[in-house]
């Protein structure tokens, strides 16, 4: 997470000018992404982005702000010399939440055992039948969005993906995926983190007490799953799997709090921006490889971690600035993953840039096989519907209060079952931003 309050010394509170002619916006997509990026941290993101153009700055009281992919990339791989624990780092925000021992903030040997355990549970069969048991018997968020689509219907993405979400966090804490329980695990999970601001180094001893009570309701299906010892469960493979009751719940914890907003946040944004972009008959194509492309490009464009968190373990330099042990170092992913311009699939992506956003080396996203099958759950289902029509973005409205900027709705619906085009005019762009 990154900057604190002081962050306002560096904003640009103006809306970024995004045309080559200097003025205006330049399309739907890059207006979009600003209110979606601007509503979730209306002062942590202008202040990253006011400082994109410095490759490495020391930010007073902030740290200092890694905006090159080469360097973000170098400083992610350096275990000697940063760490995940420490001064301002991510164990300063989860480690009082979630206990001591999970991959967010673990480091060493205990980090990669930990990390071979739960492997298993993100095999292609794992993460498949997890996504699957959304739809199991026709039932399930994403068959209903294939049906309401196909009869001529308007949905709400947003609100679709985030039962299909709340489906997966059934899962993964043992309980089965009815309306109530999909509701109450979203609700719990978004109560935690909505909490966190990248703009705070941490939680107050309020929030974190109160996201304390929360989790262990949370996860309270999932202690006893793991007591249980059913192996049809994720917490019962996790017993099998060797791992201690509290690693269990650690992880549990963990997979639910940064993995779930992650995947609402992004599959509308991909969706929205493929709509803007004209993308959205080949995104939708019987083709994977061209979808692939599409959704990595997606994924680079929306950055679903903004910025990631290293504590300098020992004195070094980041990109030519001297840094001591303590300092705090804040990768501005969105800065490093958005200097290849705007969402363009054809175009091939800079080495340092790929994958960035899940990280790199021993920390890279272990929950990224299940994000990518949630993902092609949700195309797929889409394009179920569609059987040649093209679905159409209407209505959107940016989500507040967010740790993943997000879209708190997004209409869609099939082309010629209402004409929608979901298109803003090109005048009101720049009005409406600010």
């Amino acid at each position: 997470m990154t900057p604190s309050p002081v962050a306002a010394a560096v904003v640009d509170r103006r809306p970024p000018v995004v045309t080559a002619q200097g003025h205006g916006w330049a399309s739907p997509e890059a207006f979009w992404e600003e209110r979606v990026q601007r509503a979730a941290h209306p002062l942590a993101y202008p202040a990253l982005r006011s400082v994109r153009d410095r490759p490495v700055v020391r930010v007073p009281r902030i740290g200092v702000v890694v905006s090159d992919a080469e360097v973000a990339r170098e400083v992610l791989l350096d275990l000697d010399h940063f760490s995940k624990v420490g001064p301002g780092a991510p164990s300063d925000l989860w480690t009082p939440v979630l206990g001591p021992s999970v991959l967010l903030n673990m480091e060493g040997a205990e980090h990669a055992a930990l990390r071979r355990a739960l492997g298993p549970l993100f095999s292609p069969r794992a993460v498949r039948e997890l996504v699957a048991a959304d739809g199991a018997g026709g039932a399930g968020a994403l068959p209903d969005l294939t049906r309401r689509l196909a009869a001529g219907e308007t949905v709400d993405l947003a609100e679709t993906v985030s039962a299909q979400a709340g489906a997966v966090i059934c899962g993964m804490v043992g309980l089965p995926p009815t309306d109530e329980a999909v509701r109450s695990s979203m609700a719990a999970a978004s109560a935690i983190t909505g909490m966190v601001r990248l703009h705070r180094h941490g939680l107050t001893r309020s929030q974190v007490t109160q996201a304390r009570t929360v989790l262990e309701r949370l996860t309270a299906p999932a202690r006893a799953a793991y007591r249980a010892g059913d192996p049809a469960t994720v917490p019962g493979r996790m017993r099998d799997l060797g791992l201690s009751e509290r690693e269990a719940m650690g992880a549990v914890g963990a997979f639910v709090l940064t993995g779930t907003e992650t995947i609402q946040s992004f599959v509308p944004r991909l969706v929205a921006i493929a709509h803007d972009t004209g993308w959205t008959a080949r995104l939708l194509a019987d083709d994977a490889a061209l979808r692939r492309r599409a959704v990595e490009e997606g994924l680079r464009v929306t950055v679903p971690t903004p910025a990631m968190l290293r504590s300098v373990r020992a004195g070094t330099s980041v990109g030519g600035v001297p840094v001591t042990a303590g300092d705090r170092v804040v990768i501005a992913t969105v800065n490093c993953c958005r200097a290849g311009g705007g969402f363009d699939p054809d175009r091939p992506v800079e080495p340092a840039v790929r994958h960035l956003w899940f990280g790199a080396g021993p920390h890279f996203c272990l929950g990224m096989p299940l994000a990518m099958a949630q993902v092609d759950a949700v195309l797929d289902a889409l394009a179920a519907a569609a059987d040649g029509r093209v679905p159409v973005v209407g209505r959107r409205r940016a989500a507040r209060g967010v740790l993943v900027p997000a879209y708190g709705s997004l209409e869609l619906c099939l082309r010629g079952a209402d004409g929608a085009t979901g298109l803003v005019p090109a005048s009101t762009w720049t009005r409406e931003a600010s």
